[in-house]
């Protein structure tokens, strides 16, 4: 499968990132199938840190999980939804996965998520929500073995 990253500069080799910022899926590095996706990613990426150029870094997934702990949530569901809060709630959240796969939550699903995580507003409520907006995917390569499964192809500068 290909995969991509976004970002302000060019990554070869893949590394799980740690940030004082809880992540969806907690500390690890994010990929995802969705090439457009990734390109906004690194456009974003270079306003928020007003540095580099937005490049996409391509890679290829053996998809060999046979030795690896795999969660995917297939839907934005409640349990997703709970991952998502667990993990934005603590960034030290530490789960017991070695990738996992689902929904993004972008800055309307982010923003929903903020309201439960202040108790503005119920899970159950948020999922209604949620369920009406356009949510692109994401992988998460969250430990040392899962980043084996990736080889870096190439990488491109978007325009």
């Amino acid at each position: 499968m290909i995969l991509f990253h976004g970002s302000n500069v060019e990554v070869k080799i893949p590394k799980i990132y740690f940030t004082e910022k809880g992540r969806d899926f907690g500390p690890a590095f994010y990929l995802t199938p969705i090439k457009e996706q990734a390109e906004r990613m690194a456009i974003r990426k270079c306003k928020q840190l007003k540095n580099g150029r937005p490049i996409v870094s391509v890679f290829v997934w053996d998809e060999d999980i046979s030795e690896l702990n795999y969660r995917i949530f297939r839907d934005a569901d409640l349990d997703w939804l709970e991952m998502i809060i667990a993990c934005r709630k603590d960034p030290r959240f530490m789960h017991s996965f070695d990738i996992v796969e689902g929904k993004i939550a972008d800055d309307s699903v982010g923003e929903t998520v903020l309201f439960v995580l202040s108790g503005i507003m119920r899970k159950e409520d948020a999922l209604e929500k949620i369920k009406f907006q356009k949510i692109n995917s994401q992988i998460a390569f969250c430990s040392e073995l899962a980043l084996k499964g990736l080889q870096f192809i190439e990488s491109y500068k978007v325009k």
